[in-house]
């Protein structure tokens, strides 16, 4: 799937996930919990990727892994942040690392990679 990086965009691809990963046959929290993470990553390259550029979404399923790659047009490495109680943000990547059996990044050559993969079994 692929979005403009704006602010209806994680709306946008939380529903294409649900919509896909019931279709893949992946059921139980692991299909709420890829839902939540992917709005995270595309939440980040909405608000820190450049504005109005292509965000591409990929889900794809092997066993009981489910794998998603979120690229967009930037060019920095996402770091996990810790912020206060308080804060209104940026706990989204601390989510990911939290929920997700494995995650990372990885330059490519339109920007920047995010992926993350959970275990429909655990």
């Amino acid at each position: 799937m692929v979005v403009r990086a704006e602010p209806r965009a994680p709306r946008a691809v939380r529903h294409w996930v649900m919509r896909t990963i019931a279709e893949l046959d992946v059921t139980g929290a692991a299909n709420q919990v890829v839902e939540l993470l992917t709005a995270e990553i595309v939440s980040n390259a909405v608000v820190h990727g450049p504005a109005q550029a292509d965000v591409t979404v990929r889900l794809s399923v092997s066993g009981s892994l489910v794998r998603v790659e979120v690229t967009d047009a930037g060019h920095g490495a996402p770091t996990v942040r810790h912020p206060e109680p308080t804060a209104a943000s940026g706990r989204g990547l601390a989510l990911v690392e939290a929920l997700a059996q494995a995650w990372g990044t990885s330059p490519v050559a339109t920007g920047t990679s995010v992926w993350f993969e959970v275990d429909a079994d655990a």
